[in-house]
């Protein structure tokens, strides 16, 4: 089956050697680690690229029934769309610069969700924090960087797949999951990803709207006069991009289970795109290229 892994052969790929190997770490190494600046994380999560890739991963997420009734039901992403993306990148970056700070990040979600509760289309109870469901959004991290590695930055060959497997499982120990949740190597880590996919992810409520072009979408929160008025006009343009690029990204095996369209005509124009991205964005200064937090812990780190 195609879970969308990158293309090894594509483009010039990102070797490395795999710290610890790409199996579990003992007991009394599974302690939470702060990332550091040699680490594929730290590359990829404050680079701005995090914009056009990030919501593959989220229509993943709220493809799980579970996820999906929860945020359906209790997040303010319809009503407070600009709030809840800036705080989403906001921990996000916490996560991976925060040095110390992002194991506090990690425990300030989970008492974020600890009330997050109900029933799912299934008719069967959730809560936020129950392994299954929160683990499963952890782990939509891994393909999608994958896929954004292949398509905007440089593909990974396989030991540096396998050195992204390992930091991500170094995440989510950030984030609270339990080692037994999150599978140990790459290869059981697809295994995982296809019985997900293939028993538990649909085309919830909340994955029709964000793969919606014509949602609306108020204006950018503190937008200028000027940005208000062509805002009917940008907006139709900026979503369509963005669904674009989200369904591209998507893994093809869980864009076949969503019943996502893409046509060899839609993989041309994405690659083209890919081009161009990664031959803009390394060339602007890191103050446009980097996030606010990535970009203050870069220099930090320089220094």
């Amino acid at each position: 089956m195609d879970t969308g892994r990158a293309a090894h052969s594509a483009g010039e790929a990102i070797p490395g050697p795999v710290p610890d190997g790409d199996r579990p770490l003992p007991a009394e190494r599974a302690d939470p680690v702060p990332f550091t600046p040699d680490t594929l994380l730290w590359d990829m999560v404050g680079d701005i690229r995090v914009l056009l890739y990030l919501p593959a991963a989220l229509v993943l997420q709220v493809a799980h029934p579970a996820v999906g009734a929860g945020v359906d039901e209790h997040s303010v992403f319809r009503t407070d769309p600009w709030g809840r993306a800036r705080r989403s990148l906001d921990s996000l970056q916490l996560w991976v610069y925060g040095g110390d700070r992002a194991v506090e990040e990690g425990r300030r979600l989970r008492r974020l969700h600890r009330d997050i509760k109900g029933t799912d289309t299934r008719g069967r109870p959730y809560h936020a924090l129950t392994p299954a469901p929160y683990a499963w959004v952890h782990a939509t991290g891994f393909p999608v960087f994958l896929r954004a590695a292949e398509y905007l930055f440089r593909p990974f060959d396989e030991a540096g797949e396998r050195r992204l497997h390992a930091e991500a499982r170094r995440l989510g120990r950030i984030l609270g999951i339990r080692e037994r949740d999150m599978p140990g190597s790459v290869e059981e880590f697809w295994t995982y990803f296809d019985t997900v996919v293939r028993d538990e992810l649909e085309r919830t409520v909340v994955v029709e709207e964000l793969l919606d072009p014509r949602r609306s979408v108020p204006p950018p929160d503190g937008a200028g006069a000027v940005l208000r008025l062509l805002w009917p006009v940008l907006r139709p343009a900026l979503l369509r991009l963005q669904v674009f690029v989200t369904k591209g990204l998507l893994p093809p095996v869980a864009r076949e289970r969503l019943d996502v369209p893409w046509t060899p005509s839609d993989e041309r124009r994405l690659r083209l795109l890919g081009r161009v991205v990664r031959t803009v964005v390394p060339r602007l200064p890191g103050r446009l290229r980097y996030l606010p937090v990535a970009h203050a812990a870069r220099r930090a780190a320089r220094a």
